[in-house]
C-alpha cells in the first residue's frame, strides 16, 4: 500500500490578492515566497538603474514603460506564479490591467540580496526564461558582477564587472556604465 502523502494546496489570485498590501510575497508554481525588504545598496542600485532606464526611454520618445518593485508580474495563472522584478521593462501596454503585468515584460533586472541568491540565478532565470523575458540581468553588489542573460537569442551568463559598460540588447544605443553607479555604494 503506498504512503500517504499530504497534499500541498496551492495559492489562487484570489489569496494572494486578499494578502496585506505591505506583505511582500512572490508565488512560483502556487507555492508562496516571502520577501525581505531591500538594503540600502540595494536601493541605490535600483534608483539609478530606474533613473537611467526611464531618462533612455524618454529621451527616445518610446513607448516602453520602466516599472520597478513592488510591482506584480503573472506569468501564469494554473499553477499561479507571480513575481515581483527589482526593475523591468515593459513594451506591450495591453500586458498591463491597472493592477499589474500580466505576461513576460521585455526586460528584467533582479538585484541580489544576500539571502536569496539562488533564487535570482536559478528560479528565476528559469522561469523569466520559460515565459518569454527577452533579456535579463542579475546584479550581484556582494560579489560585483553583472550576470547578462540574452534570452531570445540564446546567450546566458555572459559576466561582466562593476566596471563595465554594459548594452542593454533591447535597445539599439542604450549602454549603462556600472562604474558610475558602484561609485556611489558604501562600502
Amino acid at each position: 500500500m503506498p504512503a500517504l502523502q499530504a497534499q500541498l494546496k496551492l495559492m489562487t489570485l484570489q489569496q494572494y490578492e486578499a494578502l496585506p498590501e505591505d506583505t511582500r510575497t512572490e508565488v512560483f508554481d502556487g507555492i508562496p515566497y516571502c520577501m525581505a525588504s531591500p538594503s540600502d545598496t540595494h536601493q541605490t542600485i535600483s534608483t539609478e538603474l530606474t533613473t537611467i532606464l526611464n531618462y533612455y526611454i524618454r529621451s527616445k520618445k518610446g513607448s516602453c514603460r520602466v516599472y520597478h518593485a513592488p510591482f506584480d508580474v503573472k506569468l501564469s495563472d494554473s499553477p499561479l506564479t507571480i513575481v515581483q522584478p527589482d526593475l523591468m521593462i515593459i513594451c506591450d501596454r495591453s500586458k498591463l490591467d491597472g493592477k499589474r503585468c500580466n505576461g513576460a515584460p521585455d526586460f528584467i533586472i533582479e538585484i541580489v540580496s544576500p539571502g536569496n541568491a539562488s533564487d535570482d540565478y536559478i528560479r528565476k532565470a528559469y522561469y523569466y526564461k520559460y515565459y518569454g523575458v527577452r533579456e535579463y540581468w542579475i546584479v550581484d553588489p556582494r560579489r560585483k558582477i553583472i550576470t547578462v542573460n540574452y534570452f531570445e537569442k540564446d546567450i546566458v551568463n555572459v559576466q561582466y564587472s562593476f566596471d563595465s559598460i554594459v548594452k542593454v540588447s533591447i535597445y539599439e544605443d542604450l549602454f549603462i556604465d556600472f562604474s558610475e553607479i558602484a561609485g556611489l555604494l558604501i562600502n
